[in-house]
């Protein structure tokens, strides 16, 4: 994901305690994180691109929609920020309001905006809290709430630990009046005051969290650090819900805060899509954080009360995947408010190859992140060059800041290896169709992913893929390419030598993907399929 701001908070911190900056580095990404190729290129996606359907008669003027993303749309590059602006774009005859759950206030669009794109809003999460004049002790009714919250951060944190309709009933109530509060309230102050701060120990105890069949000890460091994060991740409760007929989350997570306070004040439907798994993430991140385990657990179980309490208040849940579905209903959403929406791109945009180059070529495009494993994608290529020894990797992405230390270690296994000059880290490229064509197989190695545009993209240009079974991606690639277990470098390894030596059957796997793209995965099928949920809830 471009850069979420929960998986990569504060631009790979999870914030400042006090005293203490905590690094938070993956990506869902959130968002991440559903890639696409324009993240790794640095470019826009064609803002002509025609899609088919009638618009919704809902009015003459459409619906009001407001458009909610962390890290994402219109401040970064990547898959979440293409989605979203094809969405704005091919859904022309509604009147869009974007959301931006951004780092602070120094963001800066990067996108040439769409013409029904009627307000651009930005809500940072590290920035200075709203000003508030009522800055003293909240009132009684404020703290029952805040004890209601607790009870949802204090419980066993397994991803097993079912929630019931009553717990989770009470957790919204709590977000619910703290929303009220925080519209005039100084809600950081609230969260941080020395009885919330007792209030949250008293009930760790309690409920025997400090016990060692339970969990870790709670010190009032620990407690003071996960209320401080907390509290940044609480803001857009603090900023004035949005009066639209429609809030439309990209993803589930903080952004379902904004749709929450628009639904509680002005009656909004929510629709939620989901590109990868929010929830997942968030514990994949986690593992890699230096915070006591206390902070973990507290941390963990907002995600879980949160992402349950997006899936239980969206009108209606859009997976990208049938993947993703499946963890939804097994975290609790509903199977008869889904709808499942594969990303589509436009054929267009990304014709096939006419041609091979001369030398064997593997292409890896992505930004060079942890979760994409290029350390097991250079073990594999390693053992290709065993078998096919003028074989060249060619790896197209950028390096985002929080990564600097894992893109150092990826070329010290490079080194390792005795790659250097046959896999070569090329950067962010400017044409991601040039970068496809200039390899004979594509690769992806990653150990999380949603629906990936990279997949989709590069078997539009007719190249067949070799990618790990993570996410949505065997639903894109069906039988054109092959798709082999995550963390495997013989598997890859393998699958990538039949492709290079077999002329025959490369070419046959790429004109089926091509082929694949065109009758199921296009932008205008994906267009079309939101066109007909919006009209469900005109």
């Amino acid at each position: 994901m471009e850069r979420s701001v929960t998986s990569t908070l504060r631009a790979g911190q999870l914030g400042i305690a006090r005293r203490q900056r905590v690094s938070i580095a993956a990506s869902a990404a959130s968002a991440e994180r559903s890639e696409r190729g324009a993240e790794q290129s640095g470019r826009a996606a064609p803002h002509g691109a025609a899609v088919s359907g009638q618009p919704a008669a809902v009015s003459r003027r459409g619906l009001r929609v407001a458009l909610a993303a962390e890290g994402a749309y219109p401040y970064h590059m990547g898959g979440v920020s293409v989605w979203c602006d094809q969405l704005i774009r091919g859904l022309d005859e509604h009147r869009f309001t974007t959301v931006a759950l951004t780092v602070d206030e120094a963001e800066r669009s990067v996108w040439q905006l769409p013409e029904n794109l009627e307000r651009l809003l930005a809500i940072p999460l590290w920035g200075r809290p709203p000003r508030r004049r009522n800055r003293g002790r909240p009132p009684d009714w404020f703290h029952q709430a805040h004890g209601e919250f607790l009870q949802a951060l204090i419980r066993p944190s397994g991803v097993r630990a079912r929630w019931s309709l009553a717990s989770l009933e009470s957790f919204l109530n709590a977000l619910r009046v703290m929303h009220l509060y925080a519209q005039e309230g100084d809600l950081r102050t609230a969260l941080l005051s020395n009885e919330a701060l007792t209030r949250l120990m008293d009930a760790w105890h309690a409920a025997g969290m400090d016990t060692p069949a339970e969990g870790p000890t709670l010190t009032l460091a620990d407690a003071l650090t996960a209320s401080d994060l907390i509290e940044h991740m609480l803001r857009p409760l603090s900023h004035p819900p949005l009066d639209v007929d429609v809030c439309h989350m990209a993803m589930n997570g903080l952004s379902m805060l904004v749709g929450l306070a628009s639904k509680w004040t002005h009656g909004a439907r929510l629709i939620m899509s989901e590109h990868g798994v929010y929830l997942r993430e968030r514990y994949l991140s986690m593992i890699r954080e230096p915070v006591p385990h206390s902070v973990k657990v507290l941390l963990l179980n907002f995600f879980r009360a949160l992402s349950a309490a997006g899936y239980h208040s969206a009108d209606i849940f859009a997976p990208h995947s049938a993947y993703n579905r499946r963890w939804a209903l097994y975290n609790g959403a509903a199977s008869a408010r889904m709808r499942t929406m594969y990303n589509g791109v436009d054929p267009a945009d990304f014709p096939a190859a006419e041609s091979e180059p001369d030398t064997p070529t593997l292409v890896f495009m992505g930004r060079i992140d942890p979760l994409k494993d290029i350390h097991t994608l250079l073990r594999a290529f390693a053992l290709v060059r065993e078998e096919i020894p003028n074989a060249r990797l060619r790896i197209f992405g950028p390096v985002p800041a929080a990564n600097q230390v894992y893109y150092e270690s990826c070329e010290a296994v490079l080194r390792e290896l005795n790659l250097v000059g046959a896999a070569v880290f090329e950067g962010r490229v400017g044409s991601p169709v040039e970068a496809y064509h200039s390899g004979h197989v594509v690769v992806l190695s990653s150990i999380s992913e949603g629906f990936p545009y990279t997949v989709v993209e590069s078997m539009a240009t007719g190249r067949p893929p070799v990618c790990t079974n993570v996410g949505g991606v065997s639903e894109a690639v069906g039988d054109t390419g092959f798709v082999v277990p995550p963390r495997n470098s013989r598997a890859i390894a393998d699958a990538c030598v039949k492709l290079l030596r077999d002329d025959e059957l490369r070419r046959r796997l790429g004109a089926a993907a091509r082929t694949r793209i065109l009758n199921n995965f296009t932008l205008a099928q994906s267009i079309d399929a939101y066109r007909d949920v919006y009209q469900e809830l005109a």
